[in-house]
């Protein structure tokens, strides 16, 4: 298990860990799109990383807020 602050460093560890050892024709497609998105900074929102991320496994999501009366 990965623990990760953010969805953005989750995809970006999955970039850089997991991606580069899936299959050639695997690649193909929306694996590759979101690669382009995302390093070449052309947008990608965290639904489309969460949905790829969600092909290889689960995600778990907590907010905490916490708030502080003067």
């Amino acid at each position: 298990m990965q623990t990760f602050s953010s969805v953005e460093e989750t995809f970006d560890w999955w970039l850089k860990n997991i991606y580069p050892t899936l299959p050639a024709e695997t690649k193909e497609g929306k694996y590759r799109n979101a690669w382009r998105d995302y390093t070449f900074k052309k947008g990608i929102s965290q639904k489309r990383m969460k949905e790829i991320l969600a092909d290889f496994g689960e995600i778990t999501e907590k907010t905490i807020i916490t708030f502080k009366l003067k």
